[in-house]
Parts: C-alpha cells; sequence; structure tokens
C-alpha cells in the first residue's frame, strides 16, 4: 500500500517537472509573420508553394537542392521533403507537412531534423498561405514560430528569418514570371531587378 503511495507521488512530480519544462520551452518560443503580396495569382504562387512541395529549391535563394523522401511522392499530409544548403549535401533540413488544405491554399510546415542549424525541431514550424486579391494578384502569408538552440538566440535570429521569407517571397515571384530557377548565385542580380521595379511604381 505505502509503496504504491509512494509511486503515485513520483509519478505526480515527473508530471509536474515536465509540464513547468514544458511552459519554459513555450515561452522561448519565438513568433513572426511575413506577408507579401506578389502580382500572380493565387493558383500559380500556390503550384509553387504547395503543390511542388519538394521542389521548393527552384524558387528559394538559399535552398542548392530539394527532393521528397522516405516514400513521399507527392504534396499531402505527412509528405517529407529535404533540401540541401549546399553542394556537399551536409548542410541540411528534413520537413514534413503536418496538415495539407489545398481548397483553401494553406499547409502546416513541420522541421523534424536539423541536423547543423541552431533550432529544436520540435518547436520549429511554419504555416504557409495563399490569399487571393484578384485574378492577377494574391497575398503570401508566412506564419513561423521556432526555438533556438540555444534559446537565448532566439531573438537574434528572427531579423534574419524574416529578411529569409522576404527573399523567398521575391523568388517566388521572379520563378512564376521567367521560369528561372533561382540560385544563390543569381538572386543578387533577381533581387536588384526587383527593387528597380519597386522604385516604378
Amino acid at each position: 500500500m505505502f509503496k504504491n503511495q509512494k509511486l503515485s507521488i513520483i509519478m505526480v512530480l515527473l508530471l509536474v517537472v515536465v509540464s513547468a519544462q514544458e511552459a519554459v520551452a513555450q515561452k522561448k518560443v519565438q513568433k513572426f509573420t511575413v506577408s507579401k503580396v506578389i502580382p500572380h495569382s493565387a493558383e500559380e504562387v500556390w503550384k509553387i508553394v504547395g503543390v511542388d512541395y519538394g521542389a521548393v529549391a527552384y524558387s528559394h535563394p538559399k535552398i542548392m537542392s530539394s527532393d521528397y523522401v522516405n516514400g513521399s511522392l507527392k504534396a499531402e499530409e505527412g509528405a517529407e521533403r529535404v533540401c540541401y544548403f549546399n553542394k556537399k549535401q551536409t548542410r541540411l533540413l528534413k520537413e514534413r507537412m503536418l496538415s495539407y488544405d489545398p481548397e483553401n491554399m494553406t499547409f502546416i510546415n513541420q522541421v523534424f531534423q536539423a541536423d547543423k542549424f541552431p533550432v529544436d525541431p520540435k518547436y520549429t514550424r511554419g504555416i504557409y498561405k495563399v490569399e487571393p486579391i484578384d485574378d492577377g494578384s494574391c497575398r503570401f502569408v508566412f506564419n513561423m514560430e521556432y526555438r533556438t538552440k540555444p534559446a537565448f538566440m532566439g531573438a537574434f535570429a528572427k531579423g534574419k528569418f524574416k529578411r529569409l521569407i522576404r527573399d523567398y517571397a521575391i523568388s517566388i515571384e521572379h520563378y512564376i514570371a521567367t521560369g528561372e530557377k533561382v540560385t544563390k548565385e543569381n538572386f543578387r542580380k533577381v533581387k536588384k531587378a526587383y527593387k528597380a521595379r519597386q522604385k516604378k511604381k
């Protein structure tokens, strides 16, 4: 009887400790939103962002190559992709679609393997959404939440992550307009052309 009571007390204490640790971890999660109007139809942007999930490297200035992994063949709930950030494929992220809603043009993307990147996969995910404006334009919205390792780096990393997503949105626009793959090498030219267009407006 006494042993059972003691075991119960230990279990309760463990649950309290785990819950407290989880609460602390959640407090250290950083969040931000990037929203950008893209002068192409929502269907065109959704095809790049959502439907062609495994081919993100074609429209991302930092990703050198990407593909489906672990038996995934197309964008759907549970689909997984790998994104390589160098030619040797030693810097990579593996991601999984937690949800996929093509009707509303949105999905949730979870990092499940971060390798050398200083983020905690358990607390790192993005919500992609494409919102139609009219026949020739839409709004790309990206909500991200993440936790860095170590956690104190989170606030410092936020600006860099936001710039990366803004550059991604510029790259989507360029890829749809030209069909040219965006790379680390040509992105400076792509961004310069984008800024020139913005000045003319």
